[in-house]
């Protein structure tokens, strides 16, 4: 059996975990060692147990905990070749340095993965979709915006994590500086409640049952609102909710299972 499960996300750290029979890899791990190594311990495995741990770009609330966690318990650590530069993972052992392109697919045991490129302001960031079982899931957050060769990515998933990052007028009526909401706006930046439920009513229509929303900002943003602007939309477009389509909001620090 497989299970998604994201251990935190948001603006201040984010890691999901993706089990099957014989697998457990982590895809992110933006918060500290101790605290990954607790959630890991909630669900029953230990991190001994991990056998990968897939980074999407280098800023902070996703690679904080990565070094000391690779080292500690020799796991490799796959990023694209730039990321893997960018992170400056100065004592990690070298054979756990594992460069991946965009588009390739490569297996870990018993998962297909396919790291595909995403609009984010980072060195060369990507999404991940890993296939086992004959299901897709999908981590897709840290999108500047959506288009149509990234929905083409996000196709045929069943499970998928979306960037939900901000309301646009809390986000414009905040304390944020002139600067950073101009980044975050930007097409590089973080996707928006209105342009995720957008997404999420294109994936439901193509088939996607399962739809967490999560990278929710603690500043711009609340679960009400995020759950609200995708759930609005997807009813509008024939969507049941709770039928055909599961939708949920991943928690910024706490264990969501799907």
């Amino acid at each position: 059996m497989i299970r998604f499960i994201t251990l935190f996300s948001g603006s201040s750290g984010n890691a999901t975990l993706i089990t099957g029979n014989d697998t457990n890899i982590l895809i992110d791990a933006g918060v500290s060692c101790a605290k990954i190594c607790d959630a890991v311990c909630q669900i029953g495995l230990s991190p001994k147990n991990l056998d990968a741990i897939l980074i999407t770009h280098e800023h902070s609330d996703h690679i904080s905990g990565a070094r000391v966690l690779s080292k500690k318990f020799n796991i490799p650590v796959y990023a694209t070749e730039k990321t893997l530069d960018a992170m400056n993972l100065y004592d990690v052992y070298e054979h756990n340095l594992r460069a991946v392109k965009p588009g390739e697919v490569f297996g870990i045991r018993e998962f297909e993965i396919f790291p595909f490129s995403i609009p984010h302001d980072a060195a060369d960031p990507v999404g991940y979709s890993v296939l086992a079982e004959n299901k897709r899931y999908t981590v897709a957050t840290d999108l500047g915006h959506i288009n149509e060769k990234l929905l083409k990515c996000l196709y045929r998933s069943d499970t998928v994590l979306l960037e939900s990052n901000h309301d646009v007028e809390m986000l414009k009526n905040g304390r944020y500086s002139y600067p950073l909401k101009k980044r975050i706006l930007s097409a590089l930046g973080h996707l928006s409640n209105d342009n995720a439920a957008w997404a999420a009513t294109q994936l439901a229509m193509w088939g996607t049952c399962k739809i967490v929303l999560g990278h929710l900002s603690s500043e711009n943003n609340t679960p009400s609102l995020a759950y609200e602007a995708a759930h609005d939309m997807l009813c509008k477009n024939g969507a049941q909710i709770g039928g055909d389509v599961i939708l949920k909001v991943a928690p910024r620090s706490g264990i969501l299972e799907i």
